[in-house]
C-alpha cells in the first residue's frame, strides 16, 4: 500500500530531470579520485535544491557535518551568512586549515543556543552518527521559528549503503568490511559501527512525521529525477530505490 509524501517543489534554474541525475552519478563515480569535482557538484546542486525552500541571501546558515569547505565556498557564494560544525579534524582539514567559522563538535550535542539559525543543513552525515534522531532533534532545536532544516543521508538498504564497501554490505556490515580489507589492503574509510552505521528510510520518515517542533515540508529521494519519486511512497521498495533521502521541515 502506497503512502502520502509531501512533494518538493520547483525553482527557476534548478529541475529534478533525467540530465541532473547523470550528472551527479558521474560525480559520484570519480568520489575518491576527483573529491574537488564530485564535492563541488554535489555542494552547487545543493544550493539549487535548497533554494527551492528558502532564500539564501542573508540567511544565517549552519552545516551540520560541513566538512572541508566545498559546500562553504557553493552556501556563501549564494549570499548566506555559513557555519560549519563537523566532529572529525580530519574532514575539516581536508583542504587546508580549517576555514573561518567551522566548529570541531559533535552533531549530537550542537554548542548553539535554542532558535538562532535560520537554515540547518546536513548532507550525509546521519549514517555516520551513532544516534542519528538526536542529531536531527538538535538539528530542529537550533533552528528558529519559521526557519528550515535540510537533513539528508544514505539509507542502509540502499545500492550504496555501505559506501566504498557496497555492494557486499548486504551480507553484514563486518563481512563487508573484512572484505574490503583483504582486497584493498586497507581498512575501510567508513568503519561500520565505528564511523558507518544501519539506518533506513522508513526510520527518517517516522522522525520526521512524528517531530512535534517541526511540521514536514516534503520527502523525497534526493538524487532521483522527478518522475522517480513515486519509489518513496512504496514501504519495501523504498529502502532499495531511494538511495538517498532528504527531508525538509519547517520549525514550529
Amino acid at each position: 500500500m502506497s503512502e502520502a509524501i509531501p512533494s518538493p517543489v520547483t525553482t527557476v534554474g534548478w529541475t529534478a530531470d533525467l540530465g541532473r541525475a547523470v550528472r551527479l552519478l558521474r560525480a559520484f563515480g570519480v568520489e575518491q579520485t576527483d573529491p574537488d569535482h564530485f564535492y563541488g557538484t554535489l555542494a552547487a546542486d545543493s544550493v539549487g535544491q535548497l533554494s527551492s525552500y528558502v532564500d539564501l541571501r542573508g540567511a544565517r546558515m549552519l552545516d551540520v557535518g560541513g566538512g572541508p569547505g566545498y559546500f562553504a565556498d557553493a552556501f556563501r557564494g549564494a549570499g548566506a551568512t555559513y557555519y560549519a560544525i563537523d566532529s572529525d579534524l580530519g574532514e575539516l582539514s581536508g583542504r587546508g586549515e580549517p576555514m573561518p567559522g567551522t566548529v570541531l563538535a559533535s552533531g549530537m550535542e550542537l554548542p548553539i543556543a535554542d532558535g538562532q539559525i535560520d537554515v540547518c543543513f546536513s548532507s550525509n552525515v546521519l549514517e555516520h552518527v551513532p544516534e542519528p534522531w538526536r542529531m536531527a532533534d538538535e538539528m530542529v532545536r537550533v533552528t528558529k521559528p519559521g526557519g528550515t532544516i535540510f537533513l539528508s543521508y544514505t539509507g542502509w538498504w540502499g545500492l550504496h549503503g555501505g559506501h566504498e564497501t557496497a555492494p557486499w554490505h548486504f551480507l553484514g556490515g563486518h563481512r563487508a568490511a573484512r572484505r574490503y580489507e583483504r582486497k584493498q589492503g586497507k581498512p575501510p574509510k567508513n568503519k561500520f559501527g565505528e564511523s558507518l552505521f544501519p539506518i533506513t528510510v522508513t526510520g527518517g520518515l517516522r522522525w520526521a512525521r512524528s517531530c512535534a517542533d517541526a511540521e514536514l515540508v516534503a520527502a523525497f529521494p534526493r538524487y532521483h529525477p522527478r518522475w522517480a519519486y513515486g519509489v518513496l511512497a512504496v514501504p519495501g521498495v523504498r529502502e532499495f530505490a531511494t538511495w538517498n533521502l532528504t527531508v525538509v521541515l519547517r520549525r514550529r
